[in-house]
C-alpha cells in the first residue's frame, strides 16, 4: 500500500507562482498513474492533472492547461505540480492520487490512493 504526502501549499495573490509535491512512501510510484484534484468547501473532488508512468503523458483540466505542468521524479518516489499564473478560482485543497492508469485516476473511480490534501489559497 503506498502512502502519499502532499506540502507546498499556501497563501499567494493572483498571478503568482506555487510547487506541490507529493511524496510517496510503502512502495514505488513506478508502474502508477500519479495525478492531483482540487476540492473546494461544498463541493466534489474534482480532477485536475494527471501523469502516465511509463510515458509521462500528462493530460489537465481545462481551466489550468497552460498554466500548470505536472511532473514526476520515480527515483525519487515524488510527484509535482507546478502552478503559474495562479486565480483566485484555483483555491482549493489539492489532493494527490495513484491510480492503475490515466483513465482510472481521471474518473476517479479506482484511486489506490489519497494524500491527507495542502491548501492553496489564491487572493485576488
Amino acid at each position: 500500500q503506498v502512502q502519499l504526502v502532499e506540502s507546498g501549499g499556501g497563501l499567494v495573490q493572483a498571478g503568482d507562482s506555487l510547487r506541490l509535491s507529493c511524496a510517496a512512501s510503502g512502495r514505488s510510484i513506478s508502474g502508477s498513474a500519479m495525478g492531483w484534484f482540487r476540492q473546494t468547501p461544498g463541493k466534489a473532488r474534482d480532477f485536475v492533472a494527471a501523469i502516465a508512468w511509463h510515458t509521462s503523458n500528462a493530460l489537465y483540466t481545462n481551466s489550468v492547461e497552460g498554466r500548470f505542468t505536472i511532473s514526476r521524479d520515480d527515483a525519487k518516489n515524488t510527484v509535482f505540480l507546478q502552478m503559474n499564473s495562479l486565480k483566485p478560482e484555483d483555491t482549493g485543497i489539492y489532493y494527490c492520487a495513484a491510480a492503475p492508469n490515466v483513465a482510472k485516476l481521471v474518473a476517479g473511480t479506482s484511486i489506490d490512493a489519497w494524500g491527507q490534501g495542502t491548501q492553496v489559497t489564491v487572493s485576488s
